[in-house]
């Protein structure tokens, strides 16, 4: 087989992982192989990083352990005000705004929650905190020191994982949502202050039949994000 074969076969597979790939809102209590996640977190460890440095630490919860995180936030966030390590967006503008609308109206068309249904939504906005039923989630942190080429690193981290998890045939969602509230995952956790809480994964299969499932994000023409391409 040529080195042009190869190549090609790797771009094949990898661009079929990409357009595969979708955050799933929806999984099956079932766990995932213990030898399935090592595998897809040790793909994850290849991922390029600033100097090398490997910014991200991360703590994967299974069972009982990923429950117990769960509880105690969706037990905070109506408690208080939010408390993260890193900054949220400032505002969304634009395309930006567009396109946060448009993911948000898909997910709750796809739900049953109409737009006036406050109620639908705040419960919807807890399924975060409750990782979509998920029975695995990764913590990911990074040392604060490193700033933001530090949150860069693991968010290049994250990206490798959810594209190895889909290569191995488990379902996953990045979620921000959980570092809103870094003082309850620093605590349940026993994270250093040193690290900034920047993500968490959930991990696992899919339920085919939740509606959340049933819609996907659309992807900007390539040459609207990139310029100079032949």
């Amino acid at each position: 087989m040529s080195i042009e074969t190869i190549t090609s076969d790797a771009a094949d597979a990898l661009e079929q992982v990409l357009a595969s790939r979708y955050s799933c809102r929806g999984f099956l209590p079932d766990p995932v192989a213990p030898e399935t996640l090592r595998r897809m977190f040790t793909m994850a460890q290849r991922t390029a990083s600033w100097c090398n440095s490997q910014a991200w630490q991360v703590h994967l919860l299974s069972g009982a352990d990923t429950l117990a995180l769960s509880e105690r936030l969706v037990a905070r966030v109506p408690a208080g005000p939010e408390q993260p390590d890193i900054p949220g967006p400032e505002r969304y503008e634009g395309a930006y705004q567009d396109r946060r609308r448009a993911c948000g109206g898909a997910l709750y068309t796809a739900v049953g929650v109409a737009r006036d249904d406050m109620e639908g939504r705040v419960l919807q906005m807890l399924e975060n905190f409750r990782f979509f039923g998920a029975p695995h989630v990764a913590v990911v942190t990074s040392p604060k020191a490193l700033g933001t080429y530090g949150v860069m690193d693991c968010g290049g981290y994250v990206a490798n994982l959810l594209n190895a998890a889909e290569a191995l045939g488990v379902n996953a969602i990045a979620q921000a949502a959980i570092a809103m509230y870094a003082d309850v995952v620093r605590d349940q956790l026993a994270i250093p202050e040193d690290r900034s809480i920047v993500c968490a994964v959930s991990l696992g299969h899919a339920d085919p039949s939740h509606p959340a499932n049933t819609f996907r994000t659309e992807r900007e023409d390539v040459d609207i994000a990139v310029t100079g391409l032949p």
